[in-house]
């Protein structure tokens, strides 16, 4: 796990994404792999082509929310914060709230920690004021921020719904983590996507153009690289769907023929329609994404939405 922070130097990404984990997950009966593994820079690159498509519309959903109530947000969570921006990817969002919440520190946290580098260094052409880190991180594990980091009035900022990746149960250990990190004087401003209709959910991580199918396909390739694994990826086949009984999007792969898989301290044979789990993403309604936050120690200030109440943007403090 990365643990050391950078504000000048571009790191190589060591054990974040750890081989081990991923054999384990291929070998067990249902066979998974975590999330985490689908950002390396290509899949990080990917992500971002997804949120440009018509049908992926959280992102544009957070956005127009935070276009239309910003100064609102900005006054409930206050200026010269120490802006902790967690799976921060391009920088992109947490930029766009510089000019309302001018925080005295940006640290940039991410698991693919070349690509934010990367980022993070055109950013501070732009605001070369500001002190700013990047943080390469597996914060789905624990959370231990590194000394550098600002202790006062620590506001951490986990949009695009990426709560919507842990189960609820883990997603209230995870919070806990971020509470034990806060302070009392600090809090959490955050994304979740609610409930809404199956078959705007199954677009959107099925979309037409097959991006979404390349950034899934793309988890094996890193397995490949990571792990000496041998998958082809041209057979294995994408499915998103949303599963009602479960509250949550689903993505698989799917073998599309047997066949043997290899990989470092490890094999292991797929029958033909035999699916390797990759991705959660719950979907909340308002009541249960506040009962959520307060199981975890913070408490929903404010709430914002959209018109047709497809997402939400939270601004909760800490419990004290």
């Amino acid at each position: 796990m990365l643990t050391s922070c950078t504000t000048e130097t571009r790191q190589a990404t060591p054990s974040a994404h750890d081989p081990a984990e991923l054999s384990a997950g291929l070998l067990a009966r249902e066979a998974w792999i975590s999330p985490k593994f689908l950002y390396d820079a290509l899949g990080s690159r990917l992500f971002e082509a997804i949120c440009e498509l018509p049908e992926y519309y959280p992102t544009r959903t957070e956005a127009a929310i935070f276009e239309r109530h910003g100064a609102d947000i900005a006054r409930a969570a206050g200026a010269g914060v120490t802006l902790i921006d967690l799976g921060a990817g391009n920088c992109a969002k947490a930029a766009a709230l510089f000019p309302l919440l001018r925080p005295r520190q940006y640290v940039a946290v991410d698991i693919s920690t070349e690509f934010v580098s990367d980022a993070l260094e055109r950013l501070r052409l732009r605001h070369p004021g500001m002190d700013m880190q990047a943080c390469g991180l597996d914060f789905s594990q624990r959370f231990d921020l590194p000394p550098g980091v600002r202790d006062e009035r620590r506001l951490f900022f986990y949009p695009g719904s990426s709560i919507g990746n842990f189960s609820p149960d883990e997603a209230v250990a995870f919070l806990r983590r971020l509470r034990g990190q806060c302070g009392d004087d600090g809090g959490l401003l955050i994304g979740i996507d609610l409930d809404k209709d199956k078959a705007v959910l199954d677009a959107a991580y099925d979309d037409e153009l097959g991006v979404t199918a390349a950034f899934n396909r793309n988890v094996l390739r890193h397995a490949n690289r990571l792990a000496g694994a041998d998958f082809d990826i041209r057979c294995w086949r994408h499915h998103g769907f949303f599963n009602p009984d479960e509250g949550r999007v689903e993505m698989h792969l799917e073998a599309e023929r047997d066949q043997v898989v290899r990989w470092r301290g490890g094999a292991r044979e797929f029958v033909r329609g035999e699916r390797i789990h990759t991705e959660n993403s719950y979907k909340y309604r308002p009541a249960d994404a506040i009962d959520l936050l307060e199981r975890g120690g913070f408490e929903a200030a404010r709430i914002w939405t959209d018109p047709r109440r497809w997402f939400a943007v939270i601004h909760a403090q800490a419990m004290h």
